[in-house]
């Protein structure tokens, strides 16, 4: 884990402090922590399919948080790019 990875769990971990009670249904921020959880311990996405679930399955909240109105487009990408930054970078092909 790099000190990059742990400042982006802890920007997931504040979203969810700061906008849960008003935004996310219980459910909803749990899954976001799992996630993040399962990201920042991953050390290689390719191979993790826990932690590939876990980003996919972030990808369809947020499209979901979008689609009913709950969030605005910005907020949504943050989320998803914090979340990706808790996992280990991909190698360049």
């Amino acid at each position: 884990m790099t000190s990059q990875r742990a400042r982006a769990y802890g920007r997931v971990i504040g979203t969810i402090e700061d906008l849960g009670p008003a935004k996310l249904l219980p459910t909803e921020c749990e899954r976001i922590r799992a996630a993040a959880d399962a990201l920042l311990f991953c050390e290689d996405l390719r191979a993790d399919d826990g932690a590939a679930d876990a980003l996919a399955d972030m990808r369809d909240l947020t499209d979901h948080l979008l689609a009913t109105d709950r969030w605005a487009p910005t907020r949504a990408e943050r989320l998803l790019e914090d979340l990706r930054a808790c996992g280990p970078l991909m190698p360049v092909a």
